[in-house]
């Protein structure tokens, strides 16, 4: 998922505060999806250039890791350098396509609930914090917030498609 290419500096409470609710909701989101999913579901490409539920799942587990990572550094440095990567490599590189999923939606949801619990000791001052991406200029926690938050919805519906088909 790219980085917006600005940060997002000065959102309000309540809304930091609903992105954090969707940011928890992505892993029940994500269970609802792969909910009965049987083996050839999770190998269903739905186009040439599209992941299967099993990749996609891969990517959730690969992605929240950095993201988890990501948030600590703009804490835990001053101005720090968020790099960026390729997931398309991740995923040729890293296995995605014959791996079993468990260890990946254990990643993503012990990931998730670790970041939370920082989320929600947050200050207004460490909202604040900001540091540089690689790809996209100036990154703080809130753009952080802006993508992460969605970004198990967003796969869970590209499950829910390629199920479909």
């Amino acid at each position: 998922m790219s980085a917006p290419t600005s940060d997002t500096a000065g959102m309000d409470a309540s809304r930091r505060g609903e992105l954090v609710e969707l940011y928890r909701d992505g892993p029940d989101v994500v269970a609802e999806a792969l909910a009965g999913i049987t083996e050839a579901q999770l190998d269903r490409r739905p186009g040439p250039d599209d992941w299967t539920p099993r990749e996609v799942v891969h990517h959730l587990g690969d992605s929240e890791m950095t993201s988890a990572i990501r948030l600590r550094l703009l804490l835990a440095e001053d101005d720090p350098i968020i790099v960026g990567y390729d997931e398309a490599e991740f995923a040729r590189r890293l296995f995605y396509g014959d791996r079993p999923i468990d260890a990946a939606l254990e990643a993503f949801r012990a990931s998730r609930r670790t970041t939370l619990e920082i989320l929600e000791r947050l200050t207004p001052e460490q909202w604040a914090r900001t540091g540089t991406h690689t790809e996209s200029g100036a990154y703080g926690i809130e753009t952080w917030l802006e993508i992460y938050a969605r970004h198990a919805h967003e796969h869970s519906d590209q499950i829910k498609r390629a199920r479909a088909q």
